[in-house]
């Protein structure tokens, strides 16, 4: 593939230019409104927060969960964006994590067959990583620690004739195949923010919890926006789900009835970074790579066009987790493994985008950070009002996450989950159901393609590969978008391409995207595609359809 130097080779690193507005709220500081009560004040809108928020008020709890940023601004739009059981994890004999990762992974893809999608992913064996014997034993447990209905169980390959082999070093002979899935990650925290706010919740962006007061009947929280305006809020428990932020957030924001701080736990910050290429090979497989220091990396097909390579793990030690970034070591350690394997070698100069986020993991003096568990713990705290804290846990398991924590929090405040019981398991995320449009579900990838085929019928005038975007994108949420569009004209102005300000107006108005970075690297990757005076378009269009005290949700300040 021809390198494009004009739109890619500026986007080396996340940190892009400033591309929207700076202070944005979604209640005004010129008009004090009153405190607002709740039952379960959540910091935190990452995928646990946005998960247990969403669970919580499908039980019927009135809950607020205020984010400082954008919805996955941090960790959870930071991901190797894999739903996994997690195969390197038995190496670590985690074998519960394994378990409870592989029995939700076909709970998700067919709760939201637009955004996820089973993967296969191809293992070249490497004699002095580890032995075949060994590799198969691992492979079998990881088919059958879990029930199976869509993905398919691992096999043995023979690299010389597979199309898998043709991209890699002709050394490599042997290989074997098995099964997990991809998630769009930030798309993911979006769609559980739909679909608590369509059950009640009230979800508050760019919204920082600077003070909580505990006392014994509850917690009066101090929220303040990004402009300035105020609000308190009254609630009878809050969650701790602040990611990398939870432990500070217990140690300078919350703080007991005397004012002491809360925290009792230690946190590990462990910064994983990815890099972005031009794609690599043609299949649809991805790679997972042993690598002689005992870690793997992952070769993943991404966005069409591209290769996602990661992940690293780096201790961070006193650092702000929201400004981690990618450091050179880190990009020359993923070309250097990558280029173990590919016949053409990966180089650094090739790297069109990169992206880093820290994953908040318990501390257990580990001395390596790759061994540290990626398991959750939740901790109750009723010595007042309750308070729950959400330590570690990974992309895969928020669903159970959540519904333990909505047991948890529930149990606190005096209601049992036969009270108020579990709901997600089976439930689809906001665009999930696709019925209304092919019928009975089958298979989550066939659905989506059966999908795709509707949309293009019914709306034939739509170009193909805007059809399977949108798709994509906003599932069965497409006919809320498309409305009564009858042709191009009706979707307006093309402020970027294949970016409409139909879309715009959508994404503003139901998705809480403020700025271009929300826009362009969260509810979308378009950001990879466009030419910096395309960026530079979105951003100058959304700035100037957003003021300081009028952003609206769905005609809501």
């Amino acid at each position: 593939m021809k390198r494009r130097e004009n739109r890619m080779a500026p986007f080396r690193d996340q940190s892009h230019e400033p591309t929207g507005p700076s202070s944005v709220s979604d209640f005004s500081s010129n008009s004090p409104l009153p405190a607002t009560d709740c039952d379960v004040l959540i910091v935190g809108g990452g995928i646990n927060g946005c998960g247990i928020a969403r669970d919580l008020a499908g039980r019927g709890w009135r809950v607020v969960l205020c984010e400082k940023d954008d919805l996955a601004s941090h960790t959870s739009s930071s991901s190797t964006k894999l739903i996994h059981g997690g195969l390197r994890y038995l190496e670590y004999y985690e074998f519960s994590l394994v378990r409870k990762a592989l029995q939700e992974r076909e709970v998700l893809l067919k709760s939201a067959p637009h955004i996820m999608w089973p993967l296969r992913f191809v293992m070249p064996h490497d004699p002095s990583m580890r032995p075949a014997w060994m590799i198969r034993i691992g492979l079998f447990m990881y088919d059958h620690l879990a029930k199976r209905e869509v993905l398919p169980g691992s096999r043995s390959i023979d690299l010389r004739s597979h199309a898998a082999g043709a991209p890699l070093k002709p050394q490599f002979k042997r290989g074997f195949v098995y099964s997990d899935g991809w998630v769009d990650d930030a798309r993911l925290v979006v769609l559980n923010a739909i679909d608590a706010r369509a059950r009640g919740a009230e979800i508050r962006t760019r919204t920082r919890c600077v003070h909580a007061q505990r006392d014994a009947d509850g917690w009066t929280a101090t929220l303040e926006a990004a402009d300035g305006g105020i609000r308190v809020v009254r609630a009878r428990a809050v969650v701790n789900a602040a990611g990398p932020w939870a432990e500070s957030f217990l140690r300078g924001v919350a703080q007991s009835a005397k004012g002491e701080p809360l925290a009792t736990r230690h946190l590990r910050l462990v910064k994983g970074s990815h890099i972005v290429v031009p794609r690599l090979f043609e299949h649809d497989h991805a790679y997972i790579f042993q690598n002689p220091d005992k870690r793997i990396i992952f070769a993943i097909p991404y966005q069409d066009e591209f290769t996602l390579i990661g992940t690293t793990d780096i201790e961070l030690n006193g650092d702000d987790p929201g400004a981690a970034r990618i450091a050179e070591e880190e990009i020359a350690y993923l070309c250097m493994q990558a280029s173990r394997y590919f016949d053409k070698p990966v180089k650094p100069a090739d790297v069109v985008w990169t992206y880093s986020g820290v994953r908040p993991l318990l501390d257990d003096a580990s001395g390596d950070p790759s061994a540290v568990t990626r398991d959750y713990m939740l901790e109750s705290n009723t010595t007042a009002a309750p308070l729950l804290s959400v330590w570690g846990g990974k992309i895969t398991t928020f669903r159970k996450l959540a519904e333990d924590a909505a047991d948890e929090v529930g149990k606190m405040l005096g209601q049992s989950s036969a009270q108020r019981p579990p709901w997600t398991d089976g439930a689809f995320l906001a665009g999930g159901d696709l019925s209304a449009w092919i019928g009975a579900a089958t298979r989550p990838d066939d659905d989506f393609e059966r999908f795709v085929a509707a949309v293009q019928a019914r709306h034939a005038w739509l170009d193909a590969r805007l059809a399977r975007r949108l798709a994509r994108a906003y599932g069965a949420r497409v006919a809320e978008l498309l409305g009564d569009a009858k042709s191009m004209e009706d979707m307006g102005e093309a402020v970027a391409p294949g970016l409409h300000e139909r879309e715009l107006r959508f994404l503003q108005q139901n998705e809480w995207a403020v700025s271009a970075d929300d826009v362009l690297w969260r509810r979308s990757k378009l950001g990879l595609r466009y030419t910096a005076e395309e960026r530079r378009q979105v951003a100058a269009w959304l700035q100037a359809r957003t003021t300081n005290n009028s952003y609206m949700i769905n005609g809501e300040r």
